[in-house]
């Protein structure tokens, strides 16, 4: 099951003297954190009206009804939230804390083969890195030749293997 509030970033400290916050982005960039309106914490048992900026590579987030360094220092090490219904993704981009979790499946044999442990992110395309029973890792390119699905419902990716990705085969 798909959770509703994801992890976005932590305060890291505050900013200046009228209340605002830096953030730890744990999200694509600070860009894309500075289009929410409103951040949860508490896995979104507490809504913040905020307005957010990117600097540098944090965002500095202004919360509602916080001016001053002392009320700013209240939210150090929370860890933010966004709801996922206020979230646009464009086709074929997905959520890593959704892809976390996931059974790999061979399409040739139809095994689960293991689990997504880790997504890598190289430049030219995503890793997934994926856990055997036997604790053995495997590094999974996420490219249209080998992962040619995902089910979130059944919580399972669908790959096709190429030679020696699971094997040490010539």
């Amino acid at each position: 099951m798909l959770k509703q509030f994801l992890e976005v970033g932590k305060v890291v400290g505050t900013h200046g003297i009228n209340g605002e916050v830096r953030v730890e982005c744990w999200c694509d960039s600070p860009d894309f954190l500075s289009k929410f309106t409103t951040l949860y914490f508490d896995k979104g048992a507490v809504s913040l009206s905020v307005k957010s900026r990117p600097h540098k590579n944090i965002a500095l987030v202004k919360i509602k009804g916080v001016d001053t360094i002392e009320q700013a220092e209240v939210y150090r090490n929370k860890v933010l939230y966004i709801n996922r219904e206020d979230a646009k993704l464009p086709k074929g981009r997905y959520f890593v804390s959704d892809i976390i979790g996931m059974k790999v499946v061979n399409l040739d044999t139809n095994e689960v083969i293991g689990e997504i442990t880790d997504v890598l992110k190289t430049g030219s395309n995503d890793v997934y890195e994926m856990k055997r029973a036997s604790g053995e890792k495997i590094y999974i390119p996420v490219i249209d030749d080998i992962v040619k699905e995902r089910d979130f419902e059944k919580g399972e990716i669908y790959i096709k293997p190429m030679k020696g990705l699971l094997d040490d085969e010539d």
